[in-house]
């Protein structure tokens, strides 16, 4: 009589639970790394808004830009289109890896009699829990700051009133 080879029933259900167990496992971890990553380029994109602003004040000397279209791309730069920020960013309101971007100034038609002292720029994100989980904020200050309460205080051209903490 010959042997029966294979695997039988019960060692294919064990090796279906145990791979069900660490996908169980395995994907929760993966969304988290997933929203840390938004936040991440979340940060950088308030920074590079910061750092774009921080240039334009220096060299049109008319204050912060009016919008974001201000800082946009250019083929020859002025204050109208600085090209500061590239075509992703500098449009109304962007939207970039899970947030979508706002930008206050404290005048939407700056000029050297009427200068912008403040801006702020806030990223909110676009699925609250899946593609991020704090809103962040900067201002003219250049720091960022992080609201991870759900709420969204803080969005005035005179600045951001969120925690900065933990640090970004």
């Amino acid at each position: 009589m010959r042997k029966a080879e294979g695997f039988s029933l019960i060692e294919l259900l064990i090796v279906v639970a145990i791979i069900l167990i660490i996908a169980a496992i395995a994907v929760p971890n993966l969304l988290r790394s997933r929203i840390a990553a938004n936040e991440a380029s979340a940060v950088s994109t308030l920074r590079t808004i910061a750092s774009a602003n921080a240039t334009y004040h220096t060299a049109y000397n008319i204050g912060y830009a009016g919008t974001l279209a201000n800082l946009g791309p250019a083929s020859s730069p002025t204050s109208a289109a600085a090209d500061l920020l590239d075509a992703a960013l500098g449009v109304a309101s962007p939207i970039k890896s899970g947030y979508a971007f706002t930008y206050s100034p404290a005048n939407a038609a700056p000029t050297r009699a009427a200068p912008n002292q403040s801006y702020s720029a806030v990223g909110t994100p676009t699925a609250a829990g899946s593609s991020g989980t704090s809103t962040l904020c900067v201002d003219q200050t250049g720091v960022v700051g992080r609201n991870s309460l759900g709420t969204a205080p803080g969005n005035t051209a005179s600045g951001c009133n969120y925690t900065i903490t933990p640090p970004l």
